[in-house]
């Protein structure tokens, strides 16, 4: 049964539970189920795909693929949520989580990795904030002595 303030209709969409209701975690973009894209995608807030996806997607937000949906090439994003199945690279600024039935074929970047039982992921992960170029530009200087 529904609460009147929908936050159930919420956990059932994204498959997911919400601590609290922000503004900015609302599904402002979705692809649905039977739908199929090809292209570039850059974004604020959330998006769900729960179709095929084909290409990049960009944001600082949230990227929820759903259990229908199925997403090849890269993500790069805030935060990653998967239930569905990711073919390529994904990047996440602060964290990468993975449920059943989810399907990973490609690396991971992010600071934290949570992943549920039955995910099924090849591939490596790289549980760093910020690459190490990043951190310290100066060794990748030329030694002039």
């Amino acid at each position: 049964m529904l609460s009147s303030s929908g936050d159930r209709l919420g956990e059932e969409r994204t498959g997911l539970r919400k601590k609290k209701q922000n503004p900015s975690e609302e599904i402002n973009a979705l692809l649905g189920e039977g739908t199929e894209f090809e292209g570039k995608l850059s974004f604020e807030g959330a998006v769900r795909i729960d179709g095929l996806f084909t290409g990049e997607i960009r944001g600082e937000g949230m990227i929820i693929v759903g259990e229908k949906g199925k997403v090849q090439e890269e993500i790069a994003a805030g935060l990653v949520m998967i239930r569905g199945e990711v073919q390529g690279n994904v990047r996440a600024k602060d964290r990468i989580e993975a449920y059943a039935p989810a399907r990973i074929c490609g690396d991971l970047y992010s600071p934290v990795l949570v992943f549920g039982e039955g995910v099924v992921f090849e591939g490596t992960s790289h549980m760093t904030g910020v690459s190490e170029e990043e951190k310290n530009p100066s060794s990748q200087a030329p030694n002039n002595k």
